[in-house]
């Protein structure tokens, strides 16, 4: 006889989910974790207010192989649903802007939340200590933990993916995954920084300027603010577009996306005297204003530009392109984009399909939200999905 019903491994967002949901379902749950504490990810995240979900979470907020795979359980577990959850547990939190709700105090108040939750169930806890062996056979799932050996009929993949390696991130998931024949989508770092090359030393001499704008990666576009640092572009609205940006390729920039179509023409009727430099400082921070005069290369008073010159200055302001050389890689970027594919996934389940009794939740899986809460809301939702079934 098995020790356990189910083995997590993985105490991070969705993990503790599906030992909470599975222990208070009346299964003997072993939550297993490498780190010495659980949701260590959590714990950073939002600038430690956690940014629990996002209350406009849909299914096509979420890149994947498969665009549908993820709306079974999102259906199911709701931002409603954790909102209920943190309610319950009188958890004061506040919507700062586009939907995303965060802690008014520490984001550790939502780890003692679900840790709570799962001593609710009854869960059993292994915490620093790594997996030394892995085994399965007649149908049961065997792990070494310190020499010991724990089975299971039940086998979690819930390690997370390979964002922010110093915070203890591995390719763990995606190693087992192979190892019992699932398909692993190409991973890639997502909602990362970019860098630009030395052609482009005249942003990075921007680092700390930041502006509202419109970022564009293929039809991709999102209008948050932009971040120039010294190694490149960040901010929300690149962070957002990195996740769909295929290397090599340029990205798109409205510097001005409040701006009516003929604002130069207009500013030249109303300011004849008036530079574009001092046209551009009116709505951009002084150091932006410069650096993009200087790059378009009109010294002259708008009353001696030409209105073509204006327009075409106009254009480029409103699509300026960028060609980052890269990004900063999983060092700095928030999740992991790609992992184990949903193709040998159940959707309502997390269950691969022709492996019984192996699950796969979180970011292990190929499934990558945007930027605010949208991958925690993956997480609760997919370690509840596996939670109710194991």
């Amino acid at each position: 006889m098995s020790d356990f019903d189910a083995i997590v491994l993985g105490a991070g967002a969705a993990g503790l989910m599906a030992a909470l949901t599975a222990g208070q379902r009346g299964r003997r749950v072993l939550l297993v974790d490498h780190a010495d504490e659980p949701g260590k990810k959590i714990l950073i995240s939002g600038g430690g207010r956690c940014n629990f979900t996002n209350i406009h979470t849909s299914a096509d907020r979420y890149i994947s192989e498969n665009k549908h795979f993820a709306r079974s359980a999102l259906a199911r577990y709701t931002p409603a649903d954790f909102i209920a959850l943190v309610n319950r547990h009188g958890i004061a939190h506040h919507e700062k802007t586009l939907g995303q709700l965060f802690c008014d105090g520490s984001a550790r108040a939502i780890v003692e939340m679900l840790m709570g939750e799962c001593r609710v169930g009854n869960v059993a806890f292994a915490f620093g200590q790594p997996v030394s062996a892995l085994d399965h056979a007649d149908g049961i799932y065997r792990i070494t933990l310190d020499g010991i050996e724990h089975s299971a009929p039940a086998l979690v993949l819930a390690t997370g993916g390979l964002s922010i390696p110093k915070m203890g991130a591995t390719g763990f998931a995606m190693d087992t995954a192979r190892r019992f024949g699932l398909p692993v989508v190409q991973t890639r770092p997502a909602l990362v920084p970019f860098t630009l090359g030395e052609d482009e030393a005249l942003f990075r001499s921007l680092s700390g300027v930041s502006a509202e704008v419109v970022a564009k990666a293929g039809k991709a576009a999102f209008r948050e603010a932009a971040l120039f640092t010294h190694r490149g572009l960040s901010g929300p609205a690149m962070l957002q577009v990195s996740s769909y940006w295929e290397h090599r390729t340029e990205i798109h920039v409205d510097f001005l996306p409040n701006a009516e179509n003929g604002w130069l023409i207009a500013e030249k009727q109303a300011r004849p005297k008036a530079t574009l430099r001092s046209a551009l400082a009116r709505r951009l921070s002084e150091r932006l204003a410069e650096a993009l005069n200087d790059r378009l290369g009109i010294d002259a008073e708008l009353s001696n530009c030409k209105d073509a010159t204006l327009r075409e200055a106009e254009a480029r302001l409103a699509r300026w392109a960028f060609s980052p050389n890269g990004t900063e890689g999983y060092a700095k970027a928030e999740v992991m984009a790609g992992g184990i594919s949903t193709r040998a996934l159940s959707q309502k389940t997390m269950e691969a399909t022709n492996v019984p009794g192996l699950y796969a939740i979180g970011e292990a899986v190929d499934v990558t939200g945007w930027l605010g809460g949208y991958n925690f809301q993956w997480a609760w939702a997919s370690g509840r999905a596996a939670g109710e079934t194991i």
